[in-house]
């Protein structure tokens, strides 16, 4: 049975923690054996090595996903000798029997195949298993789509330092009682830069028990392919110290190898055309019971900082000069997710077939927020490696993603917050929460020398509220967990609620080593925490249309247009029947109910002041 929490916390406002939750964190998980004489977890800190397992034992782990009757499925390998066969089959149990589906040959270089498998019919719940001719055999469960459930639930993970390279038992037990229908590991699964194939291994077995019985999403970041910091520039080569020239300085081969272990079972890319020197894409959508998440390359487009704007700090993308220009730093030139992911986040905006919430998936926050650093906690004024430069970027993405009223998961930070983003004012644009590390080799830290501007309504943090990040920003900080000595540096995972039924989104935030089941089991200080799927595009209205009663279906999607520029205001899948389509500017529109053929559109609407109880009535075709 799935545990799910008694929700008492209202729609944008922080659950006030009741004297139990203030309580000391209980670490009821730390197995004895991973325990140091003072009775604390003990991390493991040796050298990485590819074991030599068993013949029986080579197939290592597998992840999948199902996608418009499409299942692809990735089976990771140990490293093969000389003279064993090359080639894995991928079987499915049927009326007591397992049928043979495919062989696929794996790869020398990542030790891999990928199986994809049209006309795959997800209402079924199904056995898998992928085996060796050598006598190995690994087993599954490939799930049903749970388009039935009210409830999808997600785990939000990131950040596994090689300074631990013990198994994760407290994650994988709780996990297992929160069964969540999909994983996100944002990226940073690895930390060995050179080595991702016996860093992508240990992470298969620390994680492989629970990730092959549901769908996973794993995207890399910057460690994973080799890097401290990642500014893609398009694949360019590059060539200095700290790679803030922007571009890959690993081998495209490399590159290619780390993003196939990793992506290989995502559904198909939205667009598959290489960047330069030939390195992949992988940008894509992926439904999981009516939630449809786009799944983003937030570092492959972005433009280095060094030599276009100058060093203001011990290092190119750190500022430390407190008479920096916010606006100078806003380079026009430079990009954030480039041209092509735009154009899929307008795409994927706009199309809502199966569709009842989105969210958007990617590797680091649209913001700078963290004011500490590293191991001493130093200030940094302004962190060109976060998405919140270049500020055109970062607005240009949310913008995007607003129109489809999206919720937004991340990593990559080492510190987890929920921020509520703004472009023109607090607020206006979506919700993102960002996980916790897995074990944080890199803390950072939420600690404004300003007051908040408008603090965040009954939150226990003291630096909850309204503030702008480095690069002047606007950002609503609604909850963060920074790092001590005694939440063993802020780890820990997420878990994100999406209730399709009411459009409430609940996120919480786990530390390590908390048993979940414990009836004072205590999340940290500021979660759980609820908003609604209309918060993800908070912008206030200039004036409304009038309110659509519809005649037809529940639950119609509908697209608002700007009649004088043409552009699509926003899209969204309504709750109900009836709806109150905020504008932001006076005039005239065009008012979409419905998707594809089965569409009614009602042009020339024009705007009123407020909402005074006028209503446009819209009758379906019979």
């Amino acid at each position: 049975m799935r545990w799910s929490l008694p929700l008492t916390c209202v729609v944008c406002v922080a659950v006030p923690l009741s004297a139990s939750a203030q309580a000391p964190l209980r670490f009821d998980l730390i197995p004895k054996e991973l325990t140091n004489a003072a009775g604390q977890y003990q991390p493991l800190r040796t050298k990485l090595v590819i074991p030599d397992v068993p013949r029986d034992k080579v197939i290592c782990f597998c992840l999948y996903t199902t996608h418009r009757g499409v299942l692809k499925l990735s089976a990771q390998l140990y490293p093969l000798a000389d003279g064993e066969s090359r080639t894995v089959t991928l079987a499915v149990e049927r009326n007591g029997q397992w049928q043979k589906l495919a062989d696929e040959n794996v790869d020398g270089l990542g030790w891999q195949a990928v199986f994809r498998i049209a006309d795959w019919d997800d209402a079924q719940r199904v056995k898998y298993r992928v085996t060796h001719p050598g006598g190995a055999s690994y087993e599954g469960v490939i799930r049903a789509n749970p388009r039935d459930q009210d409830e999808i639930v997600v785990g939000n993970f990131s950040c596994n330092s090689n300074t631990d390279r013990n198994l994760k038992p407290d994650i994988l037990a709780n996990l297992r009682v929160l069964d969540p229908d999909l994983l996100f590991f944002a990226g940073d699964q690895s930390y060995d830069h050179k080595e991702h194939l016996a860093a992508w291994l240990q992470f298969g077995r620390q994680f492989g028990d629970i990730i092959k019985d549901r769908p996973t999403v794993t995207i890399p970041d910057d460690h994973d392919v080799g890097h401290p910091n990642l500014w893609g520039e398009g694949g360019e080569l590059s060539t200095i110290a700290g790679n803030a020239d922007g571009g890959y300085a690993m081998p495209v081969e490399y590159v290619n190898m780390v993003q196939r272990q990793q992506t290989a079972h995502l559904p198909d890319p939205y667009d598959p055309t290489p960047i330069k020197r030939g390195i992949t894409v992988y940008y894509t959508s992926l439904n999981v019971g009516g939630i449809d998440f786009a799944i983003l390359e937030d570092r492959k487009w972005k433009t280095g900082p060094a030599g276009f704007i100058p060093k203001m700090g011990p290092r190119p993308d750190h500022i430390n000069d407190p008479q920096y220009d916010r606006q100078a730093v806003d380079v026009p030139e430079a990009e954030l997710l480039g041209q092509r992911q735009l154009k899929f986040l307008r795409d994927w905006g706009q199309t809502w077939t199966n569709a009842e919430m989105k969210c958007v998936l990617s590797q680091t926050p649209f913001a700078g927020a963290a004011h500490l650093h590293g191991g001493k906690q130093d200030r940094l004024l302004a962190d060109l490696d976060s998405n919140g430069w270049p500020q055109s970027g970062r607005n240009a993405a949310l913008k995007e993603i607003r129109k489809a009223f999206a919720f937004m998961m991340s990593g990559d930070q080492h510190l987890s917050t929920v921020i509520h983003h703004g472009v023109n004012s607090w607020g206006d644009a979506g919700v993102q929460f960002t996980s916790p590390s897995i074990w944080n080799l890199y803390g950072r830290s939420w600690v404004p020398l300003e007051p908040a501007l408008a603090p965040y309504p009954k939150s226990p943090l003291p630096s909850a509220g309204n503030y702008y990040d480095g690069f002047g920003n606007k950002l609503t900080m609604a909850a963060y967990a920074n790092p001590t000595a005694e939440n063993y540096q802020g780890t820990g995972f997420g878990i994100v609620r999406f209730q399709k039924s009411s459009r409430a989104i609940v996120m919480e935030c786990w530390p390590r080593f908390v048993d979940v089941t414990k009836p004072d089991a205590t999340q940290y200080p500021g979660w759980p925490l609820t908003v609604s799927q209309l918060d993800n595009y908070g912008r206030e209205p200039i004036a409304w249309l009038p309110t659509l009663v519809i005649d037809g279906p529940d639950d119609p999607v509908v697209q608002i247009v700007d009649e004088d520029s043409g552009d699509v205001v926003y899209t969204v899948r309504i709750n109900g029947r009836r709806f109150a389509p905020k504008v932001f500017r006076e005039g005239t529109y065009t008012v979409r109910i419905g998707e594809g053929t089965n569409r009614v559109e009602r042009a020339g609407v024009e705007t009123i002041g407020e909402r005074d109880g006028r209503t446009l009535s819209v009758m379906w075709p019979k």
